[in-house]
């Protein structure tokens, strides 16, 4: 799949720190590259109303990991998904008379312009689910061959041709260290596997977390055949882990992704990965907080979306928007509202009227704190209140101009550019 431009981002003097994040499983900052080499997966989108702020916000947070580990010289790899077949989307494109697939060509395309638009760094490699059904076959069959998974029988009139071939569950009891990653109880697990997306009642499991492989084929619904498994779909969890262990090799560094794909989604993942490597998954799991709208987490069944790309038809500037969303930390929960944005509206024509002139104050110290805010687990409001200091003393009225650096305007420009991802 094609991804969209990568933006230019500017070389700056000197080298940035190394970066700690908050590891999600032991609430403890980690380093987060174990290497030279420094790898990461962040989840992608179900294509079907976006680019909504929440996705905004969590593409932009590892945005700026990706920018700070550029900056503490490591070569980065990142991996990305499409989830281009999947249930909401199939029951979207069913509501709206559209083809899943163009409804989903169609919201990929909108949301490779918002990405470019705010500016964030494309994956190095960026696979849709459709794109990845061999590899993921060939993983689940493996995994049966392995006894880690088993087949569910179906209801009547499902399955096709070969309707003997039940749905494939992974057998979590084959993953001695499933549960790892959130760390959560039993009961808050069924909870939330009920909650999203997991089927604990379906009859015919070995118990009731274990989550689906591969989807046989519905009437209906989109499939591909294999031989072993009789024709269908993948399922969801499975997907990510095929196209990590495809795109950078296990272990990797960092798995990112909203905080309400903690459990199940990149427990489950880790887990199919654990058991597909003999014991490797990701090292880390990061997690960007969700966002509220109208007192509500914004979501798509709820329809409370604020879309990037409303905004921009609107006339906000995207380095606007993404000021906005930069101005909170990325693992706080929080709620847009127009004074959000009006903040970050009126940082983005602060800081272009500080940088307008030739000469200013050092921008050596600004430059050495946004760095030191990022290497600290991602902290960009502190970055941003250190440019903030920088554009307060360039603008103030009748100020001493003689110690002013020619360039300086310019290194900062370069730097908010390079490590913020803000264009002035």
């Amino acid at each position: 799949m094609l991804t969209w431009p990568a933006p230019q981002i500017p070389a700056l003097p000197g080298r940035g720190d190394v970066v700690r994040v908050h590891d999600s499983t032991t609430g403890e900052p980690v380093v987060a590259a174990q290497g030279h080499r420094a790898t990461m997966y962040v989840c992608g989108i179900t294509p079907y109303d976006a680019t909504h702020l929440g996705h905004a916000a969590t593409y932009i947070a590892f945005d700026l990991l990706y920018r700070a580990w550029l900056d503490a010289g490591h070569e980065v790899v990142m991996a990305s998904n499409v989830t281009d077949v999947d249930d909401p989307l199939l029951e979207r494109a069913a509501q709206t008379g559209v083809d899943w697939r163009d409804l989903a060509a169609d919201q990929v395309a909108l949301f490779a312009e918002d990405m470019t638009a705010l500016g964030v760094v494309p994956p190095d490699v960026f696979e849709s689910v459709v794109e990845t059904v061999p590899g993921v076959q060939d993983a689940v069959a493996r995994l049966l061959e392995s006894g880690a998974a088993y087949r569910v029988p179906l209801e009547d009139g499902a399955g096709g041709s070969a309707p003997g071939l039940g749905d494939v569950y992974a057998d979590l009891s084959a993953d001695a260290h499933f549960g790892d990653v959130a760390r959560m109880g039993s009961e808050e697990m069924a909870e939330l596997f009920a909650e999203r997306g997991g089927d604990p009642e379906r009859p015919g499991k070995r118990a009731p977390l274990d989550p689906l492989l591969w989807r046989r084929e519905r009437d209906g619904e989109p499939f591909w055949e294999h031989d072993v498994l009789g024709s269908g779909r993948p399922g969801w969890h499975v997907e990510c882990a095929v196209i990590a262990r495809d795109a950078l090799g296990l272990p990797f560094d960092v798995q990112g992704g909203g905080a309400d794909l903690l459990f199940p989604h990149h427990e489950m993942s880790t887990s199919h990965a654990r058991v597909m490597d003999d014991g490797h998954g990701a090292r880390t799991h990061v997690h960007a907080g969700l966002i509220s709208y109208d007192g509500h987490k914004m979501s798509k069944s709820r329809g409370n979306l604020v879309l990037v790309s409303r905004l921009r038809a609107d006339g906000v500037a995207p380095m606007a928007i993404r000021l906005a969303v930069l101005g909170q930390h990325y693992r706080s929960e929080w709620e847009w509202t127009d004074d959000v944005l009006a903040a970050g509206v009126a940082r983005h024509d602060r800081w272009l009227a500080a940088v307008s002139g030739n000469g200013g104050p050092s921008p050596d110290a600004t430059l050495a704190a946004v760095r030191a805010a990022l290497a600290d687990d991602l902290d960009a409001p502190t970055a941003l209140a250190a440019v903030d200091a920088w554009a307060d003393e360039s603008l103030r009225e009748g100020r001493d101009t003689s110690a002013d650096e020619v360039g300086a305007p310019g290194v900062i420009a370069r730097a908010v550019n390079a490590l913020l991802g803000v264009r002035l």
